[in-house]
């Protein structure tokens, strides 16, 4: 039982400085050149929220603003086109969503095709609890063996001794 809850607890360190820090703290891509950032700060605003939404496809755990692959790049590039042509936030996503499909978003959402995807945790979960309770009926429970003759003669030997 140690031994398994120790596994699942390095298999998820590499995990928790990712989980614990906010969004807000994520940096801006270092390879966002000065001039593909667009005149108006607002609109510029409006490109890099969108960016944060957006997955990085060669990355894939990254966003495009985080990102410095060329295909990154790429997408920052439309995402301002679009800002800069004056489409909403909403606009701009579903147009890289309906070209790129639902890997582009970094939060995909619920419907068949990705049930699987958001259950996976829960089911992940629920496979290790059911394990570790499989492994606890498995083992007998801990029951003194009794004493053989040549044990209780012993016993009773010391027993005596003041």
């Amino acid at each position: 039982m140690k031994r398994l809850l120790l596994a699942l607890l390095l298999l998820a360190a590499p995990l928790a400085p990712v989980a614990w820090v906010p969004a807000a703290w994520a940096p801006v891509a270092w390879a966002l050149d000065p001039t593909e950032q667009l005149p108006d700060p607002a609109q510029e605003q409006r490109a890099r929220e969108i960016g944060r939404e957006l997955r990085c496809l060669v990355c894939q755990n990254q966003s495009i603003e985080d990102s410095d692959a060329d295909l990154a790049r790429d997408l920052r590039r439309i995402v301002r086109e679009q800002v800069a042509a004056g489409q909403g936030n909403s606009q701009v996503m579903a147009y890289l969503h309906a070209r790129y499909g639902d890997f582009v978003l970094l939060r995909p959402p619920f419907n068949a095709g990705t049930a699987l995807l958001w259950a996976t945790p829960v089911l992940a979960l629920g496979a290790g609890l059911l394990l570790m309770l499989a492994m606890r009926r498995r083992r007998p429970p801990a029951t003194p063996a009794a004493l053989s003759a040549e044990e209780q003669a012993r016993l009773a030997e010391l027993d005596r001794v003041p």
